[in-house]
C-alpha cells in the first residue's frame, strides 16, 4: 500500500537566504548542514544569495534552520559580503512558511523557536517582522544595510526582540517571521532599458506606487555580472496578485526578455500565465510546492486551485 501524501497542515517550509551566491562549495556546505528535506537552492552571483527551501513536520524545522546557520556564519562575513539584493546578515531572512490556515498556529510557534534558538546559540540579534510583529517590513529593518541597522540598535531606535543588542561582528542580523507562501519572482528587462527605468518601474508597480498591485515589493538593480537590469519582486499574496498580473503590469513599460522563479511558488501563482515569456530552468515538477511536496492544493477561501500548469514551452529554450 503506497504512502498517504501529507496534508499542507502536516508540513512546513522554511526558506533561509543566505548571503553566499558565489562560492559552490561554501553553498553545498551550508545545504547539507541543514539536514533537512531539501527541496530547492537557488544561487544568484549578482545578488551573492542562496535561497534554500526546506520542508519538514511542525516541531522540527526550527533546529534544523540553525544547523545551516552556523555553517553559513563559519564560512560568510557579512563585512566584506557585495551584492546587489538588500540584506543586514549572513542569514539574510529566515521565515517559516505555512501552506494552509490550519498550520498558521504552528508556523507562528516555530518562527518564536527559531528566533529564540538563532539568539541564545548563535549569539545573533534577531527581528520578528509579518504578521508576529503587526507588519513591520523587511524593507524597514534593511533600510540603510548593516551600518544603519547598527547605529538605529545603538540609538535605541530599534530593539532585537531575540538576543544581543547589538549585531554579529561578522554574521550581523537575522530576519524572522512566519507567513503564507511568497512568490520572489524577477523580471529581466530587454535594452536599451536602463537601471533608472527600471527603479522607475519598480517603484509604480510597488504595492504603494502609482500603478500599485496589491502585495507586491519591488525594487530596480542592476546586475553587473550578467550587464541586465531587472524589476526584482516580491508577491506576498498570489490570489491577489499573480504572476501574469506583475508580467503585464511590467511590459507596459519595457520590453521582458526573461523572467525568474527564485525557489518555490503555489500552481495557483501561474494562472493565465503567459506562454510568450521565457522562463529559464523552470521544472512544474520541482518548483511548484504542490508537485514538489505531493500534497493536496489547499482549499484555503479564495485560492484558484483548478489552476493548471503545464511544462512551459520556453522553460527549458534559454537554459
Amino acid at each position: 500500500m503506497s504512502e498517504r501524501p501529507p496534508r499542507p497542515s502536516e508540513v512546513l517550509l522554511a526558506v533561509p537566504n543566505v548571503s553566499e551566491g558565489r562560492d559552490d562549495a561554501a553553498t553545498r556546505a551550508i545545504a547539507a548542514a541543514f539536514d533537512a528535506r531539501l527541496l530547492d537552492v537557488h544561487s544568484d552571483p549578482d545578488h551573492h544569495r542562496s535561497v534554500f527551501t526546506l520542508a519538514g513536520e511542525p516541531g522540527s524545522l526550527a533546529g534544523h534552520v540553525v544547523a545551516g546557520a552556523r555553517e553559513a556564519i563559519a564560512r560568510v562575513d557579512i563585512a566584506v559580503h557585495r551584492g546587489a539584493h538588500p540584506r543586514i546578515g549572513v542569514v539574510d531572512v529566515a521565515p517559516i512558511v505555512y501552506l494552509d490556515e490550519a498550520a498558521r498556529g504552528a508556523a507562528c510557534a516555530e518562527a518564536l523557536v527559531l528566533g529564540d534558538m538563532l539568539a541564545d546559540e548563535l549569539e545573533l540579534p534577531v527581528f520578528i517582522y509579518g504578521e508576529l510583529a503587526r507588519g513591520r517590513t523587511r524593507a524597514e529593518l534593511r533600510r540603510g544595510g548593516p551600518h544603519e541597522l547598527a547605529r538605529r540598535i545603538r540609538a535605541g531606535e530599534l530593539t532585537p526582540d531575540f538576543g544581543p543588542h547589538r549585531l554579529h561582528p561578522t554574521a550581523g542580523a537575522v530576519l524572522v517571521a512566519a507567513r503564507a507562501p511568497l512568490v520572489a519572482f524577477n523580471l529581466e528587462l530587454e535594452p536599451p532599458t536602463t537601471f533608472e527605468q527600471a527603479r522607475a518601474i519598480a517603484a509604480l508597480i510597488r504595492e504603494r506606487g502609482g500603478e500599485g498591485l496589491r502585495g507586491v515589493r519591488a525594487i530596480g538593480l542592476y546586475l553587473e555580472r550578467r550587464r541586465v537590469v531587472q524589476v526584482s519582486t516580491n508577491i506576498e499574496d498570489h490570489r491577489a496578485t499573480s504572476l501574469a498580473d506583475v508580467v503585464a503590469a511590467v511590459a507596459r513599460h519595457a520590453s521582458i526578455a526573461r523572467v525568474e522563479l527564485v525557489g518555490l511558488a503555489p500552481r495557483a501563482a501561474f494562472d493565465g500565465f503567459p506562454d510568450d515569456v521565457p522562463i529559464p530552468g523552470f521544472d512544474p515538477q520541482r518548483h511548484l510546492i504542490e508537485t514538489a511536496l505531493s500534497v493536496p492544493e489547499s482549499a484555503e477561501p479564495g485560492s484558484r486551485s483548478s489552476a493548471h500548469v503545464p511544462a512551459h514551452p520556453r522553460a527549458r529554450k534559454l537554459q
